[in-house]
């Protein structure tokens, strides 16, 4: 018998832009209670290239099959960074971008009519081997309205201050080949999604041909809601596990 068929199977979380695995605690917390394997990705945020690379490298020290999990831009890394491992056996885009081979993100966020992420956003400089380079973090004062709208004021406040900036690279690089197109995926769609915008989740999600769960929310969906996601993963773990 083979390791991957006789290793349980692992969920992959891979949290989002101006995120970190953090995010998740709420849907680990009801996974690991039932008994299921959960590693949480630290998605660089540098760039898809870089942060599918990442990602691919992790599925595949992971003995046994994987159910990867994206949060927002993470559903753009996992659909990359799939398609690299043998052992991802279905993909669940959580309030997240599911590009096409050549799609940006920017191009992608810049159609929606539900996202206001753009007005949002500051500008930084960070530095790189060839000189120095631009990141993008949410404007604190503006958490709440663009990115955890569900959230309580002092919940919005902290992701505000403790978020990760993500690489212009995140939204300016082309997206690979997706592993949406050969592998089954499901999709939580926010309908009060004002980051990614419902409209662009929801396009995103049909086209892969997802299994589509919508729930009332914000973009942090997970967080404020984590007992709604945690159930589209059990469907998509009884599905492929």
């Amino acid at each position: 018998m083979s390791q991957a068929t006789s290793s349980p199977l692992t969920v992959v979380l891979v949290h989002g832009a101006f995120a970190d695995s953090s995010s998740w605690a709420g849907v680990i917390e009801r996974l690991q209670g039932k008994g299921v394997r959960v590693v949480a990705a630290a998605n660089p945020l540098r760039g898809i290239s870089i942060d599918s690379a990442y990602v691919a490298s992790l599925f595949d020290q992971i003995p046994g099959p994987v159910l990867a999990v994206g949060h927002s831009y993470g559903g753009a890394v996992i659909s990359n960074a799939a398609t690299r491992a043998s052992n991802v056996v279905g993909l669940v885009y959580v309030a997240a971008f599911a590009p096409d081979e050549g799609e940006r993100l920017g191009e992608v966020e810049a159609a929606s009519k539900d996202s206001v992420l753009n007005t949002a956003l500051v500008p930084h400089q960070y530095p790189t081997g060839n000189g120095a380079a631009t990141e993008f973090s949410i404007d604190p004062a503006k958490a709440r309205e663009a990115f955890a709208g569900d959230l309580s004021d002092a919940q919005a406040e902290l992701i505000g201050t403790i978020q990760r900036p993500v690489s212009e690279l995140g939204f300016s690089e082309p997206s690979g080949v997706p592993a949406w197109k050969t592998l089954p995926s499901w999709a939580v769609v926010a309908t009060g999604d004002r980051a990614a915008g419902t409209d662009v989740v929801r396009a995103h999600a049909e086209r892969a041909g997802a299994d589509i769960t919508e729930v009332e929310g914000s973009h942090v969906i997970m967080i404020s809601q984590p007992q709604a996601v945690t159930q589209v993963i059990e469907t998509a773990i009884a599905k492929v596990g």
